[in-house]
């Protein structure tokens, strides 16, 4: 299992897939291929290559649960996010890469806006995209920047824990879901008694997890947290409507106080070779606070658009800038935004 595992690291591959009766695949800039000097897997050798990674209370979990998500880290020092799952009884495996160091906010072209919401003493900002675009590194980069900077205790709440942190200014304490708190409400619940002044949380996935996040922010917090949507006025929707009807008035005029901004992310191809972000960023200046209060949530990116000079700039936007960079091709700008008119 191991071998396999550097045969992901040393290809550069993102992920690693082990799955009953295929040859093991990796993914490598978004795309995946066998590994052609692996035989198939039969059923036994899947499980038991599975069974390898994971101590004897995950199997037991796995085996009650179906499904278990934790980290993983090889004798080199090499770390994993492994998912382990039954397929058509078989058991399967996706592991994916961990870079060892944490990256920076500029290795990463994070623009100068994400800066200045990261030096917020309080307040919720958001980061979303869909899977795989790349939210845990930036998640990872934005508390390396303030452990650089600022003397904060940090908090974060992991399903699993991923890029491991080294206090610098900062001191960090890293709680892993299943192993260190039982669930996200609970975690949150409790997080206040923990004295922080940053809070991760790896997903915002349910109403109270969403509800807590947004109470910490507006207690003098700065809350750093996940979303699955695709950009900031879906980011919007999605919170206000997993609150019943009946608060959505009062999550909206909540939401129009703390949140501070989203960063929407997706992974590209990129001209020369690898991938590279495209983003969305949002910021609640007094127009967009007051359309989130108002719900007038299909006006959020005209205000983007006519932002540019507070560092706002909308998917589109930033597509043309990277097609007028030749960072990337007007076909792979295409296919993620159908309706821009490119300049020849």
């Amino acid at each position: 299992m191991n071998s396999l595992l550097q045969s992901a690291v040393k290809n550069n591959a993102s992920d690693l897939h082990l799955i009953a009766g295929s040859k093991p695949y990796i993914r490598i800039d978004g795309h995946l291929q066998p590994l052609e000097k692996e035989s198939a897997l039969t059923t036994a050798k899947s499980k038991e290559l599975a069974y390898s990674v994971m101590d004897t209370d995950q199997r037991k979990r796995f085996e009650e649960e179906k499904d278990l998500d934790f980290s993983y880290e090889t004798a080199d020092g090499s770390r994993f996010r492994v998912n382990v799952h039954y397929e058509k009884g078989n058991v399967g495996l996706v592991a994916r890469v961990i870079n060892a160091e944490i990256p920076s906010l500029e290795d990463l072209s994070m623009p100068p806006i994400v800066h200045e919401l990261i030096r917020e003493p309080q307040g919720l900002i958001l980061l979303t995209g869909p899977t795989g675009s790349g939210k845990s590194t930036s998640l990872a980069a934005m508390l390396g920047m303030i452990n650089k900077e600022r003397a904060a205790h940090i908090v974060t709440l992991e399903d699993p824990i991923e890029y491991l942190h080294k206090a610098d200014k900062s001191i960090i304490i890293q709680r892993e879901f299943g192993q260190d708190f039982t669930d996200f409400t609970s975690g949150l619940k409790h997080v206040l008694r923990q004295d922080p002044n940053v809070i991760m949380v790896g997903e915002m996935r349910d109403l109270e997890t969403i509800g807590l996040a947004l109470t910490l922010a507006e207690t003098g917090h700065l809350v750093l947290a996940t979303l699955h949507t695709q950009d900031a006025a879906q980011t919007v929707d999605r919170i206000v409507d997993v609150f019943p009807p009946h608060q959505q008035n009062q999550i909206r005029l909540q939401l129009s106080f703390v949140l501070k901004g989203v960063i929407s992310q997706h992974l590209v191809d990129a001209a020369a070779g690898g991938r590279i972000a495209v983003r969305e960023i949002m910021t609640n200046t007094p127009a967009v606070s007051n359309i989130i209060r108002e719900n007038k949530i299909a006006q959020i990116k005209t205000a983007i658009q006519t932002s540019s000079d507070k560092g706002m700039f909308t998917i589109e936007q930033d597509l043309k800038r990277l097609v007028d960079d030749g960072i990337i091709t007007k076909e792979i700008a295409e296919i993620y935004a159908k309706y821009i008119s490119f300049d020849d």
